[in-house]
């Protein structure tokens, strides 16, 4: 049994749409190399994949080499140094680079317009 807990609908007009572990995902199908997940929405019948608003969404490295590509420019390596040292083309580090700064700054939106007013009575 596959656990979708931490998945959502990605449908924006879909009434389950951000709702994490509501019971209204299936997993259909799986699709290459790394059998990742087609989820599907009962209630809105839309189908996408499991990575679908991560870096590692249409990518053909393997998740590992991803995750070794962003956690070394985490800690400050440069680009060619990065492509160097996870046998990756630099113009790839720069993709998955560009990839993850846009999907961050996406979900930064995203959080930031579903936060909570400020409380705190102003100071003066």
């Amino acid at each position: 049994m596959d656990d979708l807990s931490r998945f959502c609908c990605r449908n924006a007009d879909c009434p389950d749409h951000g709702k994490r572990g509501h019971g209204n995902l299936t997993v259909p199908a799986r699709y290459g190399p790394s059998n990742t997940r087609v989820l599907r929405c009962s209630t809105c019948k839309a189908r996408f994949s499991e990575r679908k608003g991560t870096p590692l969404y249409g990518t053909r490295l393997s998740a590992q080499t991803v995750t070794a590509v962003l956690a070394h420019v985490a800690e400050g390596s440069g680009t060619r140094k990065t492509a160097r040292l996870v046998g990756v083309h630099r113009d790839t580090v720069t993709r998955y680079i560009r990839q993850a700064g846009e999907q961050a700054q996406q979900l930064h939106d995203e959080l930031v317009a579903l936060s909570p007013p400020d409380q705190r009575a102003p100071t003066g």
